[in-house]
């Protein structure tokens, strides 16, 4: 699947370039727990079609009511030309929950009235051709300007300008065209990853059946270096064979990839970190990094229960979520310390 935000920008050019009225939201702030993070935006159009998604949708329901029903009866909060407008939901208890925020958590949209279908068609094709690019608004004219940049910089908004930064999703190389790759490649792309598929295997790779997918032949570790992974990137080795997994893992491991992982039992894991350090030079430290038996344990026996058990835990590592795995390494450190 694509990225939301892109499906979310082609929708909003759609409309624009029909001569339709429409807005795009921003969560540019939230305080507490919010349904959503800062960052995620939606559109609305002067029909009431909503893409995207800035709550669990009591908000995306009010906006509604607000901007187009408005606009019918003639009231001032009609979708309107103008500068952007900064909204804040969930300020008191009776309001978190009329907009159903969890926990009396708190968002503040930035609103951007009728955005221009050039360059909201411009941005897309840079997206679409896997550019990086940062979309900066005036605050009080409501002017944007796109700039290509180099990296992902978090959302940043002062009394002046909002900075988002949109690019391409995040990315997923899988080593090795198994079933279990197929039903991880699937879910990750459910989850709006780009996945690529390495297999020098004929056998492997000619049989593979899900759209969607990048499929390469090349040796692994050719395949990582030509992949260049960066910090939105995660390389996953699945074949089981040494000769395939070691040599991607460890190209894989000298980049700013988030996850680097690979399946196998505890057993096998412990093999391939002596098998590592004892003809490939690395170390414990230079390892840290390389996680095994990848998934959170759930039991999982079959390939589809290992595969949901996987994406689970790279969304965990995504998202910055302490794994109870990760929380007894540290433990155990903390008591060799002592």
């Amino acid at each position: 699947m694509e990225s939301l935000d892109v499906i979310v920008l082609r929708h909003l050019r759609d409309w624009r370039s029909q001569g339709m009225r429409a807005l795009l939201a921003t969560v540019v702030r939230t305080w507490g727990s919010s349904p959503r993070p800062v960052g995620s935006i939606m559109g609305l159009c002067e029909t009431g079609a909503v893409v995207g998604s800035v709550s669990g949708g009591c908000i995306e329901d009010d906006l509604i009511v607000r901007y187009t029903q408005a606009s019918k009866a003639g009231i001032s909060d009609a979708l309107r030309d103008g500068p952007p407008q900064l909204l804040r939901y969930g300020i008191t208890a009776d309001e978190a929950h009329r907009f159903g925020l969890p926990c009396g958590g708190t968002l503040e949209l930035l609103l951007e009235f009728n955005p221009s279908a050039a360059l909201l068609g411009t941005l897309v094709q840079r997206l679409e051709s896997g550019g990086l690019v940062q979309r900066v608004t005036d605050l009080a004219s409501g002017e944007v300007h796109l700039e290509s940049v180099s990296q992902i910089d978090e959302l940043s908004i002062d009394s002046k300008t909002l900075k988002n930064t949109y690019g391409p999703e995040y990315r997923m190389l899988l080593i090795g065209a198994g079933q279990m790759a197929e039903y991880l490649a699937s879910m990750a792309l459910f989850n709006g990853f780009q996945v690529t598929v390495c297999d020098p295997r004929n056998e492997y790779s000619t049989s593979w059946s899900v759209p969607g997918v990048s499929i390469l032949s090349d040796w692994p570790d050719d395949a990582v270096r030509a992949f260049r992974p960066d910090r939105r990137c995660c390389v996953l080795a699945l074949t089981h064979d040494p000769k395939l997994d070691d040599i991607a893992l460890l190209e894989a491991l000298q980049s700013e990839a988030f996850y680097v992982g690979a399946i196998g039992s505890r057993s096998n894991n412990a093999e391939r970190h002596r098998r590592m350090i004892e003809h490939f030079g690395q170390t414990e430290k230079s390892l840290a990094r390389l996680r095994g038996p990848i998934g959170i344990f759930i039991g999982s026996k079959t390939p589809a229960e290992i595969a949901v058990s996987v994406m689970a835990e790279v969304l965990a590592v995504k998202n910055a979520v302490p794994l109870p795995r990760d929380l007894d390494v540290a433990f155990a450190k903390n008591l060799q310390m002592k």
